[in-house]
């Protein structure tokens, strides 16, 4: 597929809402110039931020073909409040909620909702109780929450221990604690519980290769979801979609594929 969206006219502004702790979220809406054909949120990957490349480069390929994104930082992340050591997948729920909210009140409800990595799961968690959701898009997701845990599987025992301890992720330290894990957990089973609306579709989209997430969890999410349904595989792309190409053909396979479902 071309990088021809890359010059299509679009526009972002700054968004700003209140998050499920009380804190200010910053995010960015993407626009298209003309009217938009519809709305989507996207929810970046556990400890990483809107501003991923593969976020921006997803976001802008949308806007260009019409659809208007918000991409925003969850609580204690890049530009939103808060501290990341008080939050959990639970409120990232609440956050993506309220970022759907936001949408609504200000401009139109979402009919997309896309998610990378842990966000992907965040997206199939919230989806179904999102009444606008017609369309979901995961990128290199885990079939559940609880997956995360390996990335800090040395630090588990202490967390167990001593109710906190701190990890680094992405070479950078973050605080962990008991709460978070147990909280990963219950999702984790309210998750497998769970399902897509019978009129919401589902894209998955996941890397062969990919070191974060085996392509075992594209396969189990796709398993799971009633059709209409596809997965495509992302060959020889790693988990962030850090490649130019990569991102672009992802970008631009979601922008094809939801004009479908986008109203």
């Amino acid at each position: 597929m071309s990088d021809s969206h890359r010059d299509a006219p679009y526009r972002s502004q700054t968004a700003q809402f209140r998050g499920s702790l009380g804190h200010d979220l910053v995010g960015t809406l993407d626009m298209p110039d003309e009217s938009p054909s519809g709305f989507a949120v996207f929810a970046h990957c556990f400890t990483c931020g809107k501003d991923l490349f593969a976020a921006r480069r997803i976001s802008s390929a949308l806007a260009a073909h019409g659809i208007a994104v918000l991409r925003f930082d969850f609580t204690g992340l890049g530009e939103s409040e808060g501290s990341f050591g008080h939050t959990d997948f639970s409120s990232n729920l609440d956050d993506l909620s309220l970022a759907a909210q936001w949408l609504t009140t200000n401009y139109r409800a979402p009919s997309l909702l896309m998610g990378h990595s842990l966000g992907g799961a965040a997206a199939l968690a919230s989806a179904p109780h999102l009444e606008s959701v017609a369309a979901v898009v995961t990128v290199g997701a885990p079939a559940g929450p609880a997956h995360v845990r390996h990335l800090f599987s040395d630090r588990l025992a202490d967390i167990e221990e001593t109710g906190t301890a701190e990890v680094s992720i992405g070479g950078r330290p973050f605080r962990i604690n008991r709460d978070f894990l147990a909280d990963l957990e219950a999702n984790e089973a309210a998750l497998q519980r769970g399902e897509l609306r019978a009129d919401q579709a589902l894209l998955v989209l996941h890397s062969p290769t990919d070191e974060i997430v085996g392509f075992d969890q594209a396969e189990e999410i796709y398993r799971r979801a009633g059709h209409p349904k596809s997965l495509v595989a992302i060959d020889g792309a790693n988990h962030l979609m850090s490649a130019h190409r990569d991102a672009v053909f992802v970008a631009e396979t979601i922008a094809h594929w939801a004009e479908r479902y986008v109203s």
